[in-house]
């Protein structure tokens, strides 16, 4: 069963691929030249598709064809070549180029999924009776476009996570001279106030206490964002341990969603050889 439709999987493949170094299906210092082939890239990028959406384990998603140590072991393999995170810049700016990110209103928030297997990231979950979570502190573009995260155990609070969050916008270029920054009301404080001052960014924020439906903005952005990541089941129940690995898979997720809303957006108005037969 094919994690993903092929109209989304191909262009990633031929993506990824390019950024993949060259290899000899043998090992050139071989003495006979006659050992075991390499498993093909493509093979192990199916298998990463697999294990991110459906969330199984790596036995449970090995077979014939790939056995679990190769899928961790290239998967080591692509984050040191750092290929997910340069895959995701390649995503964004494609994207930027095509349709246009919407920076000058950006939303963050965070949120609670579980992590069974504890790990680098993780802490006790305030939601889920003490049991490990990992917490999330998401940033948006003004369409829901996932920019960057920071990671953190369950019990940290939201507020002093945004400016590790907000670092990762010098990753983008060149900034609009505005942007506001929508919040909800656990970053109502004046630490809040005072760092969205110092780098000169306006803060909408909501106020403790008052309805949401009464100072509703675009921070609604950053919650839908979080619910097309919470689609990846790996990454709604965590049990990968290493903080590089998470990242990895996050990176992967929002480069498929990066994809996927600039097929959606540029489906009307681009025509390519492997354009779906219907709006996605």
């Amino acid at each position: 069963m094919p994690a993903l439709p092929s109209w989304l999987i191909e262009p990633l493949w031929d993506q990824f691929a390019a950024l993949l170094p060259r290899r000899s299906v043998f090992h050139p210092d071989h003495p006979l030249g006659c050992h075991r082939r390499r498993i093909s890239d493509r093979i192990v990028f199916d298998k990463m598709l697999q294990l991110l959406r459906f969330g199984c384990s790596y036995e449970a998603i090995a077979d014939t064809t790939c056995s679990a140590t190769t899928i961790r072991n290239r998967r080591n393999e692509w984050i040191r070549l750092g290929v997910f995170a340069r895959l995701k810049e390649i995503a964004l700016e494609s994207y930027d180029r095509i349709v246009g990110l919407v920076l000058d209103q950006i939303a963050v928030d965070g949120s609670i999924t579980k992590a069974p297997g504890g790990g680098e990231a993780a802490g006790r979950s305030p939601v889920d009776r003490g049991k490990q979570g990992l917490k999330r502190s998401g940033m948006t573009d003004g369409s829901g476009i996932p920019l960057g995260r920071a990671l953190a155990g369950a019990n940290r609070h939201d507020s002093p996570l945004l400016a590790p969050t907000l670092d990762r916008l010098d990753d983008l270029g060149p900034l609009p001279d505005d942007i506001t920054v929508h919040l909800d009301a656990g970053y109502d404080s004046a630490t809040t106030r005072t760092l969205l001052n110092e780098r000169g960014l306006h803060g909408r924020i909501a106020r403790k206490g008052e309805k949401a439906p009464i100072q509703a903005s675009r921070r609604w952005y950053v919650e839908r964002t979080h619910a097309w990541q919470n689609a990846f089941h790996r990454i709604t129940r965590c049990y990968e341990r290493r903080a590089t690995v998470i990242d990895a898979f996050f990176d992967l997720a929002d480069t498929i969603i990066t994809v996927r809303g600039l097929i959606r957006r540029a489906w009307t108005t681009h025509r390519w050889d492997e354009r779906p037969s219907r709006r996605p």
